[in-house]
């Protein structure tokens, strides 16, 4: 059977005219993925060489332009410049008029809803608050990875729809997130992903020292399994020496980063104690192997370092 041919996305009529203020890693992905649902992204703004290249290679032919030319120009107008910037960024852009009654504005911050966005609310703009969950490469691998990516979505009660209907179209899932649980709702995010990079990395370089020669494909197994493990069960996930209970080994592990990686100790001792009081908490931790584990992340090592017993 022959399967008629699929309309081209540039071929339907635009709804909306885009703009990005901001041409980070965020904005012209975004931007990509509303033109692949018929929206039309006509101006950009960006001022390193990098955000220019980020343009040009998600963004082709859409002029880079001041950020009050991209309000001038565009009824749908995504601000996705760093969480800091933003509010001065909004109130400068009100303060100058730029603004225009009947404009979608929408900023990606995690941090904020769309009480950040009051100034321009008050000209007369439409504040949105959608925040995509997903780290960034500034590629247009990017656009493929908004297919069922949540966003943390914040909105007036008369806007719900319209958020609904653009995180869908960009290939996302909407969860709505209050005003007051923005932050926390970052924090969270932050703490998952922001520092799994960290660990990451860090595990890498400690593997290349003990003689690893493909840290990546070491971990990437084990990794991946833990990782699916957790986001199944939870802190039923956990295991090792921490949620066995094995403070000799612990203690051997604190003195060989302290020899050979001193500046990886805190965080390895604040995880290893964050591990415990959840190991412990839910019965995976024998009380009476948590005492010598407990003492030897309070000191750092138990005094007989190298010992693995």
């Amino acid at each position: 059977m022959n399967t008629p041919p699929q309309p081209d996305p540039r071929d339907r009529p635009a709804r909306l005219t885009v703009g990005v203020v901001g041409a980070g890693r965020v904005g012209p992905a975004l931007a990509a993925s509303l033109q692949l649902a018929g929206h039309r992204p006509v101006a950009v703004s960006g001022v390193s060489d990098a955000s220019r290249r980020r343009a040009a290679a998600l963004l082709p032919d859409v002029p880079l332009v001041p950020p009050a030319e991209v309000l001038a120009r565009a009824e749908l107008v995504l601000l996705t410049v760093p969480d800091d910037a933003l509010p001065g960024l909004v109130t400068g852009l009100a303060d100058t008029g730029a603004v225009r009654p009947g404009q979608l504005l929408v900023h990606t911050s995690g941090r904020y809803g769309t009480r950040v966005l009051d100034p321009a609310l008050r000209a007369g703009a439409l504040p949105l608050a959608l925040h995509p969950a997903m780290t960034f490469t500034g590629t247009p691998v990017d656009v493929q990875r908004l297919a069922g990516c949540s966003f943390g979505v914040t909105a007036p009660e008369e806007l719900r729809l319209a958020a609904e209907a653009l995180v869908i179209e960009m290939g996302g899932e909407p969860e709505w997130i209050a005003e007051e649980r923005r932050p926390l709702y970052h924090a969270a995010l932050a703490l998952g992903a922001n520092h799994l990079v960290t660990l990451v990395a860090q595990s890498m370089e400690l593997l290349r020292a003990a003689g690893v020669e493909a840290p990546d494909r070491m971990l990437g197994p084990l990794l991946g399994a833990a990782l699916d493990n957790a986001l199944r069960s939870g802190d039923a996930a956990l295991t090792g020496p921490v949620a066995r209970g094995d403070a000799g080994t612990v203690a051997a592990h604190v003195a060989e980063l302290r020899r050979h990686a001193p500046q990886t100790v805190a965080g390895y001792l604040a995880m290893a104690r964050a591990t415990a009081d959840r190991a412990l908490a839910h019965g995976l931790l024998r009380p009476e192997l948590a005492e010598d584990l407990l003492g030897v992340l309070a000191h750092g090592t138990d005094g007989t370092e190298g010992d693995a017993r």
